[in-house]
């Protein structure tokens, strides 16, 4: 793509996806206040600053009231702890709001790439999976457990918050989720998702891990296909990716193109 027409994705990625952004489960909502968009998720965490619109007159105290909002919902009971997310992009502003958000406090995660590609291209790419690998669309809580089951062997680690996620969406807003495990036999081996938002021209990638002993073999382009196939179905013209430093130089490969880089910024109360 050229730039320009990067750049005017760019803005329609925020404007869609942050700026006017649809709460991510049933039970959360999505405000504004003053400078700063921000979701509240009773319950299952997924609290978070999504968008802003500040300066350098205005950044320390916008700051300082998000600060003071999540530690007062968590003082009522309204969320079980004051922690959140400020999910800053580089383009943000001020150019040194990283700075002012390090100097409150928060801890800056992993720099991830802001990722795009056109639906239409990556639906259409020639994959198979490999010998004796199936792909199993999730429905229920089966299969929510084999895709915690394939994070486990990715990586490792249990994702609770994720697990209840992704219940809430199957009961009530199944339209909204594709979820896949990649078995091999009856063992799962890598689970991803598509989240999309009723409206919006994008839709959101996530998961991909895959079991050490299955990674090479073209199964992360696999879920990524199937799931684009899904949004061509659709009509989500463009899928989108926060891909950390291995994921990065697959999904350019796939023709994903870099849209900036995000820092997720996080207050742990």
């Amino acid at each position: 793509m050229r730039a320009a027409e990067l750049l005017k994705m760019r803005d329609q990625f925020d404007r869609q996806m942050r700026r006017d952004a649809q709460p991510d489960t049933p039970d959360a909502r999505v405000e504004r206040a003053g400078g700063v968009v921000r979701q509240i998720v009773p319950g299952t965490g997924g609290n978070a600053v999504l968008w802003s619109g500040l300066d350098e007159g205005t950044a320390d105290a916008a700051i300082a009231e998000q600060v003071a909002f999540f530690t007062e919902l968590a003082a009522r009971g309204e969320i079980p702890d004051a922690g959140f997310e400020w999910k800053l992009y580089d383009y943000d502003r001020p150019a040194d709001l990283g700075d002012r958000l390090r100097a409150a406090g928060f801890v800056a995660e992993p720099a991830e790439t802001l990722l795009i590609g056109r639906t239409s291209d990556l639906a259409r790419m020639p994959v198979e999976p490999p010998e004796g690998v199936t792909v199993r669309v999730v429905r229920d809580e089966e299969g929510v457990d084999l895709m915690m089951e394939a994070h486990r062997r990715a990586f490792g680690t249990d994702l609770p918050r994720i697990r209840q996620l992704m219940l809430n969406l199957l009961a009530q807003e199944p339209d909204t989720i594709e979820a896949v495990v990649a078995m091999a036999g009856d063992t799962p081996v890598s689970s991803a998702r598509m989240e999309m938002r009723p409206g919006t021209s994008f839709a959101g990638l996530w998961g991909g891990g895959t079991d050490p002993r299955w990674r090479g073999r073209g199964i992360y382009r696999l879920l990524v296909a199937h799931r684009a196939r899904v949004a061509a179905e659709r009509g989500i013209p463009y899928l989108q990716v926060d891909a950390t430093q291995d994921s990065r130089p697959i999904l350019e490969r796939l023709g994903f193109e870099v849209l900036g880089v995000t820092v997720p910024w996080l207050w742990e109360g």
